[in-house]
């Protein structure tokens, strides 16, 4: 797996669990979601991603987007 696709399985799983933790916990988890969805425009604009990092010093392989 690449860090383009890890980078999407993580912003998937933090928008889910921000959905889940607002259903269930209270509605301003909402803003987890929201902070997901938010770095991934800017990262789409920037090239620069918190998480691509993180995983690239983890040993996950480059990708087209996170190189």
């Amino acid at each position: 797996m690449t860090v383009d696709r890890m980078v999407m399985a993580f912003a998937g799983c933090v928008v889910l669990l921000g959905i889940a933790l607002a259903h269930f916990v209270h509605p301003g988890w909402m803003l987890l979601s929201a902070f997901a969805g938010l770095n991934l425009i800017q990262s789409a604009f920037t090239g620069f991603c918190p998480a691509a990092m993180v995983f690239r010093k983890l040993g996950v392989r480059p990708g087209a987007a996170f190189n």
